[in-house]
């Protein structure tokens, strides 16, 4: 299933090192400039789709290509790009070019507490918004500004370096949202399949289900939903026009086959095997198996 990936596997993935307040109170946050990062990080340059369990602000100079679950934004030059853990996205360099500068944070590097902010409220990081905006040579200026001042920061001695990196970080998180959002460049290339196909590898990877204490992560079609970081009805209607059968549906076909391979080929009895698959109460599941396959889970072991 689509995984979260923590700031310690962005390191091990770029082949960059570990700083070493890597896990300090004050949360985390680190910076790059891109064409630096572009010689020192791995050969696989383009990003798995997955959750990062940090955000992400990067002022994108070259030919690029963000990658959603319902939305395809090509970016021609220039770009200032926000992500967040709580949306999956694969970014694709275009060419070679790439030049700029981008910052990593943790969620407890901007709390309430000390930043008075709520992330998760901001308009550039909510699900649903508009996370790409495209930039003038004036506005390219201003935001190099904001990142050269985080470079001479983050290499002082300052003892409150950290205060005035938040302050940064929130002078560009408001830089984004004054900005007009780029929708009208938002392009649905094959959206239905990719959908789709997203969908199916979410499933497929939910399983083999291994030892009785495992349990499903995503069992209705909201989890799968919300996992692509679109909504039910969406799902449910790009799964009916590819597939012809809803979330639900799929879901469900997909637990019966597994049950089915468990009932056969493990020796758990039908409580366990309820609970990996989602379960609550046997009988719930009982009835599911009867409905489908017209036996009982007993009767189908016989």
């Amino acid at each position: 299933m689509t995984k979260s990936a923590s700031i310690e596997q962005f390191y091990k993935d770029t082949s960059q090192l570990i700083p070493e307040p890597l896990q300090k109170e004050v949360g985390h946050f680190n910076l790059f400039r891109t064409d630096d990062f572009y010689r020192t990080a791995a050969k696989n340059r383009t990003m798995p789709y997955n959750r990062r369990a940090y955000y992400k602000i990067s002022l994108i100079l070259g030919k690029n290509r963000a990658e959603y679950a319902d939305k395809v934004i090509d970016i021609e030059h220039n770009a200032l790009l926000f992500a967040t853990p709580l949306i999956p996205y694969n970014y694709v360099p275009q060419d070679e070019n790439q030049s700029g500068f981008f910052c990593i944070f943790s969620e407890d590097f901007l709390t309430q507490d000390n930043s008075g902010i709520r992330l998760k409220e901001l308009p550039v990081f909510k699900p649903g918004g508009n996370p790409v905006f495209f930039l003038n040579d004036e506005q390219i200026d201003d935001i190099r500004h904001i990142f050269k001042k985080m470079f001479r920061e983050i290499e002082s001695d300052y003892a409150y370096k950290y205060d005035l990196l938040r302050n940064y970080v929130i002078e560009l998180i408001h830089f984004g949202q004054k900005l007009q959002p780029a929708t009208s460049l938002f392009t649905e290339t094959n959206a239905y399949k990719r959908v789709s196909s997203l969908f199916i590898e979410l499933l497929e990877r939910q399983f083999p289900v291994e030892p009785p204490h495992q349990k499903l992560n995503l069992r209705s079609a909201k989890d799968y939903a919300d996992q692509l970081s679109i909504h039910v009805n969406y799902l449910n209607k790009v799964l009916k026009e590819i597939t012809g059968k809803t979330t639900t549906e799929l879901i469900t076909e997909r637990v019966v086959k597994e049950s089915k391979i468990l009932l056969k080929h493990t020796d758990w009895n039908v409580s366990e095997i309820a609970y990996s698959l989602g379960f609550d109460e046997p009988s719930h599941f009982n009835n599911l198996f009867k409905k489908h396959t017209q036996l009982s889970p007993r009767a189908f072991r016989l």
